[in-house]
């Protein structure tokens, strides 16, 4: 593109008349009003004014397109020399120089282009092109025409060189004519044209740089610039200081994605996984596809086999990379990627993406959410496969990342059924990472709820009293230890329609489900005629003792170790969503629990059979707070006041010890 360029006639043999190849300098005006909108493109259009010399390669890499396309059927228009775009600077004359040997100017193409706002010449060649395909569909010497894309859209990229220049001249030489002509402006007022002289053909844009941008001279700055932005243009970015014989190339050209899957070898995937700093791991996997038709673009993705540095930043920002014809617009696409697949790293591609006219933004455009969706949807149908093909692989990458995917389960409700199906949990009975399909169709037939507890790891989660019950039942639980899990499970509520139950809240009667597997038990069970009406002083005295620390006391249908346990009420909070409450409020105070008493468990019947007979009151006070600590010790609570607790602690094996 030149991204200012006029539409380039369809005839090629427009030559000047002698009047015009002898003419003197004039000088023209702005259209109307056009030198307003000139002041706000240059001041107001981009936010970083390094930009001018990504818009300016991608002109020059454009005006290479086009000499390129035109000479396959006009070999005049071509020569001996290679395609390339050179940089040149004279740190006297403070003076940067973009040059390319490209399609070239003429001079009504100058004045059109660049002394008319936004309008692109390469947008327009483009649709010419097309134009002409489309009257010769049948001519299949037309067929490459829709192949062809230019990066230029609005034609105003050039107009970002006087952010850095108080002047710039446009020296251009078209293909195929004799002539060249010098544009000059200095971006206020208005431009002049004259004839100049240029051996060969091709542009040359000469920036000269304002006081506080002498950055753009120095060769590290430019080589870092290319390298960002221009790094996989399909030309050569040559550095050439003024009188330097040999040019150094900037850029690689390396544009893996461009090629072909079949021609890229798994370390050249890998190198340019490292390149763009996705990791030092090796991906976990390689997602490189091209697609065509109502979207054009081509993606090139990588899942890590290890967390990134930043996978927790909060602000949770995806790294994709997007490229515009292999020019680099931004390397935060979030668009593309969701913030739950911010760990997926990589590149897509498009020719046809609407940008506003900086190129910092991307419009609220239908392509931009097509493009999203159809990218995420090849991620997640991959994962899908490798889950299938290669479970020990995939539950790797799954402790790696699965606690950032779960954020897609209260995140994004059209993907909710795909990330749940690609989901893995702990299972309380086998200490194996399991999907819920596995854990559905392991189910006793009476089941109809997906049990799962809360807590901060699975080593406390697995000594939880709250497993006694369904252990003894051989009924399966899922340990959920991520603090996302509090979130996705209230909103998602239930799979197979299944719903997803809480163990740590509510009361739970699993005989209905499966029976106790111990015999003994199971007997003693049956025949015992305990009832809360046998244990309503122990009850009774709990609450009185404990007061408002607790929300109320019961008999417990689920411990079968452990004297007691706390839970919440059915409609409260789990103890991990506190913690996660705690830790973002400092103030925030939790609802009382629920005490629940093994009435089988020793020492609640010993406890009980000290109050009956009215003995040792004292002991008993310390006893049933000593029952309170427990249960909060068990939940990875500290006791309200450890001197307390120390001190009844004492007391109560004191009066073990002496008896």
């Amino acid at each position: 593109m030149y991204l200012t360029l006029a539409v380039i006639r369809a005839s090629q043999n427009s030559f000047l008349s002698d009047e015009q190849k002898h003419m003197s300098t004039t000088t023209h005006q702005f259209e109307a009003d056009t030198g307003k909108i000139l002041d706000i493109v240059i001041h107001s259009l981009y936010s970083n004014r390094e930009i001018f010399l990504r818009e300016l390669i991608s002109n020059a890499s454009d005006a290479l397109d086009k000499r390129q396309y035109l000479g396959a059927t006009n070999a005049a228009l071509l020569d001996d020399t290679s395609p390339q775009i050179i940089l040149r600077t004279d740190e006297k004359a403070k003076t940067l120089t973009i040059s390319d040997n490209g399609i070239g100017l003429s001079e009504e193409e100058l004045v059109s282009a660049l002394g008319t706002i936004a309008r692109s010449g390469s947008k327009a060649f483009v649709e010419q092109i097309q134009n002409a395909a489309a009257q010769k569909e049948a001519d299949k010497d037309n067929a490459d025409a829709d192949t062809l894309s230019l990066i230029g859209q609005f034609g105003v990229g050039f107009y970002s060189a006087f952010m850095v220049a108080d002047k710039v001249d446009v020296i251009s030489r078209k293909a195929g004519a004799e002539n060249a002509y010098l544009w000059s402006s200095d971006g206020k007022t208005g431009y002049d044209i004259s004839a100049a002289e240029k051996t060969d053909a091709g542009t040359d844009v000469v920036l000269y740089l304002k006081k506080d941008c002498k950055e753009f001279l120095d060769e590290p700055r430019i080589s870092y610039l290319v390298k960002k932005y221009s790094d996989h243009l399909g030309y050569g970015v040559m550095w050439q200081p003024v009188n330097v014989d040999d040019a150094r190339q900037l850029n690689t050209g390396s544009a893996i994605w461009t090629r072909q899957k079949s021609e890229v070898s798994d370390e050249e995937y890998t190198q340019f996984y490292h390149q763009i700093g996705a990791g030092y791991d090796e991906p976990f996997m390689t997602l490189h596809n091209r697609t065509e038709g109502t979207l054009n673009y081509t993606s090139l993705l990588f899942v890590p086999s290890q967390r990134p540095m930043d996978m927790f930043n909060p602000d949770r920002k995806s790294r994709m990379q997007l490229y515009i014809n292999k020019v680099f617009i931004t390397d935060e696409c979030e668009e593309f990627v969701p913030p739950w697949l911010r760990f997926v790293r990589g590149v897509v591609d498009t020719p046809e993406l609407d940008l506003n006219v900086s190129r910092e933004m991307l419009q609220h455009n239908p392509a931009v959410l097509k493009i999203g969706k159809s990218v995420v949807k090849r991620i997640l149908s991959e994962l899908g496969k490798k889950k299938k093909k290669d479970i020990e692989a995939y539950q790797q990458f799954w402790q790696q990342f699965g606690i950032v995917m779960k954020e897609g389960l209260y995140e994004d409700l059209d993907n909710r059924e795909k990330i749940l199906d690609l989901c893995l949990f702990t299972s309380a009975r086998t200490g194996a990472l399991i999907s819920l399909a596995d854990y559905c169709e392991a189910m006793p037939e009476q089941q109809d709820k997906i049990f799962f507890l809360s807590a901060e790891s699975i080593e406390q989660a697995q000594t939880s009293p709250h497993l006694e019950g369904f252990k003894a039942r051989d009924i399966d639980v899922l340990l959920l230890v991520d603090p996302v899990d509090e979130f996705w499970v209230q909103a998602v509520g239930s799979y197979q329609d299944k719903s997803f139950t809480s163990i740590s809240r509510g009361a739970q009667d699993l005989d209905d489900i499966a029976p106790v597997k111990d015999s003994d038990k199971d007997t003693q069970t049956d025949t015992q005629t305990d009832t809360e009406q046998d244990f309503a002083p122990l009850l009774a005295k709990l609450k009185t003792v404990l007061d408002s620390r607790i929300a109320d006391v019961r008999l417990s249908k689920t411990l079968v170790d452990s004297p007691v346990c706390l839970v919440a009420d059915e409609n409260g909070m789990d103890v991990q969503m506190e913690r996660l409450m705690k830790a973002h409020n400092q103030d925030f105070v939790g609802m009382p629990r629920i005490l629940e008493l093994n009435k089988d468990h020793a020492l609640i019947q010993a406890i009980q059979q000290k109050i009956e007979k009215n003995a040792d009151p004292d002991m008993v006070q310390d006893a049933c707070m000593m029952l309170f600590d427990q249960a909060q010790i068990l939940e990875g609570k500290t006791p309200d006041s450890l001197t307390d607790f120390a001190s009844r602690m004492t007391r109560l094996m004191q009066k073990g010890l002496s008896v």
